[in-house]
């Protein structure tokens, strides 16, 4: 299979179900086997996942991409090795962040419930437009990319969690920012803006939020 055809959903899904790292190994660049240069579309994938990750406070290093040859056997051990090594030394996912287990499935449901917006911003305003390795890095770790990346999918990443933590029952602010690990005044914002759309309310009762 392409590795352009590894979708942000397998990935998600994978962490969803326990795995502690997942690996994507693909054509080395300008050797496509067949001919789509998929392996920069799951380059641009990978990347923009691993912004995901740490935006949620999980170590982006638990996803890894590589790309050899049919006959870089050596080369496929040493990267296996090396990465299952990696994976070990992080610990389990979630523990090994300091995030508790509710904490962990709320995040992962909310940037899996947003999958279909974000492709569509990825194809839009977060893909590079060339074949080029160097340039594909080089834009994502620019502050064109932050910006970019915060304006279109940050925003919508932490209402999202908001929602799905509120589906297990009422919450202070306080209690959400730590939960989410923002700031009050952060959870606060988005719950305004989210209160405008009718997406949750304010229990006056009991002094904290609901979904509407």
């Amino acid at each position: 299979m392409c590795s352009g055809r590894v979708d942000l959903s397998f990935v998600l899904r994978a962490f969803s179900n326990g795995m502690d790292g997942v690996f994507i190994g693909g054509c080395r660049y300008n050797e496509c086997n067949f001919g789509t240069h998929g392996n920069y579309h799951a380059l641009n994938m990978v990347l923009l996942c691993q912004k995901i990750m740490e935006h949620l406070g999980l170590n982006p290093e638990r996803l890894r991409i590589e790309t050899m040859s049919a006959g870089d056997g050596t080369l496929f051990a040493e990267v296996m090795n090396e990465f299952g090594k990696k994976v070990k030394e992080l610990g389990p996912l979630g523990k090994g962040e300091g995030i508790d287990e509710k904490a962990l499935k709320s995040k992962l449901e909310a940037v899996t419930n947003l999958v279909p917006y974000i492709r569509l911003v990825e194809r839009e305003r977060l893909r590079v437009p060339v074949k080029s390795e160097e340039e594909i890095l080089n834009f994502f770790t620019s502050v064109e990319f932050n910006r970019l990346f915060d304006e279109t999918v940050g925003e919508k990443l932490a209402i999202s969690q908001i929602i799905s933590l509120l589906q297990e029952g009422p919450l202070t602010t306080g209690e959400i920012a730590k939960l989410i690990g923002l700031t009050p005044s952060e959870v606060s914002r988005h719950l305004n803006s989210s209160s405008r759309q009718r997406f949750v309310r304010y229990d006056e009762g009991r002094k904290c939020y609901a979904l509407a």
